[in-house]
């Protein structure tokens, strides 16, 4: 797909380290800290509470194997886990707006700058992958 000519060790250690981050964090999801991420299930979600927390564990240990083991195709993979971390904003927001204390998040205001600095966890796999980077390069190339 993407020659290593536009990418970078930095990018490869990030990558690499955003796919272990994915892989701890999914297995807090399915084991113990799941106390904390119901908390964040907005109540619009219309499946129960502990069942949102169970599958989005089990997609963030699926994005986290996939940074890591498939290289191949780490370009879209990036866009996947963009994508990940744009579907779960709302569970950040919630528990924003529902004044919920979890992870240590216990005022308005850490929860509040946690909402602002969710944008790099969606720019992280972004340039950490080459998914950016590609996406300019198929564009000049049209």
């Amino acid at each position: 797909m993407e020659t290593l000519n536009h990418y970078s060790k930095t990018q490869h250690i990030f990558r690499i380290l955003l796919g272990c981050l994915l892989i701890f964090t999914g297995t807090g999801h399915v084991t113990f800290v799941r106390t904390d991420f119901l908390a964040q299930v907005p109540e619009w979600i219309p499946l129960q509470d502990n069942l949102v927390v169970l599958l989005s564990g089990i997609v963030e240990i699926a994005i986290g194997l996939s940074l890591l083991l498939l290289t191949r195709y780490r370009v879209a993979v990036g866009w996947v886990a963009a994508i990940f971390f744009i579907a779960i904003f709302p569970g950040n927001y919630a528990q924003y707006a529902n004044h919920v204390d979890a992870f240590g998040l216990n005022s308005d205001a850490l929860r509040l700058t946690r909402l602002f600095l969710h944008p790099l966890l969606v720019i992280w796999p972004l340039w950490s992958c080459g998914s950016w980077a590609a996406l300019r390069r198929s564009r000049q190339q049209l």
